[in-house]
């Protein structure tokens, strides 16, 4: 009996210390912020995204309205900024629309081009036409991954796959180090076109943009990654640094940079 209750009290503390270990994360201190040591440092690009909730029944007329002025500021080289891609979901949240934009400048950028546009009265009709079609909106501005592509027009037709990942908080630089070495197995097909991480809106977002022929190809792709010696590894260590994960499969339109 003494010796069991010797075992006993001696196994208790690693049973407290394994289930703190479920609850408490060791976060090693940092002196610098995880945008400076994730973003690409040789640009200072800042990515808005933006998604609108299309009513059903206006999403012709919404797409025929985006066509006719987003190309305009897109090419007006007063603004510096890039309308990166364009697309419907197809699979996902229905009549949903999603915009890309780059900012070359970073933040300076944004303010120009936002203050030259609230002088602009064709975008000033715009954006009153286009809200009577709108369900809902939001939108996030984003810093490109270091390690990712940067995203350049491309020839089509190709479906676009927008991964967005709900981080737990404080493990940004976990999924950072995890990813620099996991985009290494999946540039084979070229499939790769974009990576960022949220600075302003839903924080601790991150969003992967992939583009494939078709949705077949999409699937042999993914799966051949399983293949590949580390890559489950790799997946095995990113999956508990997530809260939630959403896939949009989506149609460019025609105007997008992205086909």
């Amino acid at each position: 009996l003494i010796c069991r209750g010797l075992v006993s009290s001696a196994s208790r503390p690693r049973e407290d210390s394994w289930l703190k270990s479920l609850f408490v994360r060791k976060v090693d201190p940092r002196k610098d912020a995880h945008s400076n040591l994730l973003a690409k440092r040789e640009t200072s690009s800042l990515y808005k995204l933006q998604i609108h909730n299309v009513k059903p029944e206006c999403l012709e007329a919404y797409n025929k309205l985006c066509q006719e002025v987003l190309p305009k500021i897109h090419e007006e080289k007063h603004y510096p900024c890039a309308l990166v891609g364009t697309w419907n979901t197809w699979y996902g949240e229905q009549d949903q629309a999603v915009h890309l934009w780059r900012y070359e400048g970073g933040y300076p950028a944004l303010n120009e081009v936002m203050s030259k546009l609230r002088q602009n009265k064709e975008f000033t009709e715009f954006r009153k036409e286009r809200g009577n079609m709108l369900l809902s909106r939001k939108n996030q501005l984003l810093l490109e991954f270091s390690f990712w592509n940067e995203p350049v027009p491309r020839e089509g037709p190709n479906i676009y796959e927008l991964r967005s990942y709900q981080l737990r908080p404080g493990t940004m630089i976990e999924w950072g180090n995890y990813w620099a070495r996991a985009i290494r197995f999946r540039q084979d097909n070229n499939e790769a076109v974009g990576g960022f991480f949220s600075q302003i809106g839903q924080l601790y977002m991150v969003h992967h943009l992939w583009a494939y022929k078709d949705l077949q190809t999409r699937e042999d792709i993914r799966n051949a990654a399983w293949h590949k010696p580390g890559w489950d590894e790799l997946v095995y260590y990113t999956v508990p640094l997530i809260q939630e994960m959403e896939s949009r499969i989506m149609i460019p339109l025609k105007i997008s940079p992205l086909q």
